[in-house]
C-alpha cells in the first residue's frame, strides 16, 4: 500500500499496490504492519457498508464526539463517490478546511480520515457501494454532523444532490471558533 498524505494534516490517500496476472490482480487494502509504519492508527473496532441506489445521493458530513472520536477508512468496491472531508479541530492550522476527491471501485483508492475530521460524499453514479473501517463503535449520543452546504466551508460539490436525509440537510450553521 501507498500513503499519501493530503494537505489536511492526518489525512490519508491509500493506493492499492497491485499484484497483476492473466487472472486479475491480488492487492492488501489492509494491513496492520504497513498502517504502524505509515504512522496510521491500526485500530478496527468496526466495519460497515453503505449501499446507495440513486445517483446524487448525499451522505454527512459526520463525525464523533470525545471520547469516541474515530478514525475512519473509506473505500468504494462499488460504482462512485465525491468523498469530502472539513477539519474540525480548532487548534489545527487547516481549521474549517476542506479536501473532495473521487473514490471508485476502478481505482480503488481509499481515504484515511482522522479523527477531528468530519466526512460525507455524493455519489456520482447509481448503485455505489461504500465500505467503512473504524476505530470506535458507533455512539447515537456522541454522533454529530454539520451541513454539506454550510457556507463556513464553501464545499464545491461536482453535482448537487437528489437525495439526502432531512437530518444531513438542516444541520444549523457550523460558526467558528
Amino acid at each position: 500500500m501507498k500513503f499519501t498524505e493530503l494537505s489536511i494534516s492526518g489525512a490519508f490517500i491509500i493506493d492499492m499496490e497491485p499484484i497483476q496476472d492473466h487472472r486479475g490482480y491480488f492487492s492488501r487494502v489492509f494491513c496492520q504492519r504497513e498502517f504502524r509504519n505509515g504512522g496510521l492508527s491500526d485500530k478496527i473496532s468496526q466495519c460497515s457498508v453503505a449501499y446507495n441506489l440513486v445517483e446524487g445521493t448525499l451522505r454527512g458530513l459526520h463525525y464523533q464526539l470525545p471520547p469516541k472520536q474515530e478514525i475512519k477508512v473509506i473505500r468504494c468496491i462499488q460504482g462512485a463517490v465525491y468523498d469530502v472531508i472539513v477539519d474540525l479541530r480548532q487548534s489545527s492550522p487547516t481549521y474549517c478546511q476542506w479536501y473532495g476527491c473521487e473514490l471508485t471501485a476502478e481505482n480503488g483508492r481509499a481515504l484515511y480520515i482522522s479523527e477531528g475530521l468530519a466526512h460525507g460524499y455524493i455519489t456520482l453514479v447509481k448503485e455505489t457501494t461504500l465500505y467503512y473501517q473504524m476505530s470506535q463503535f458507533f455512539d447515537d449520543a456522541l454522533n454529530r454532523g454539520v451541513r454539506y452546504d454550510d457556507p463556513a466551508f464553501g464545499i464545491h460539490w461536482p453535482i448537487p444532490p437528489s437525495v439526502i436525509s432531512e437530518k444531513d440537510s438542516t444541520y444549523p450553521d457550523y460558526i467558528p471558533s
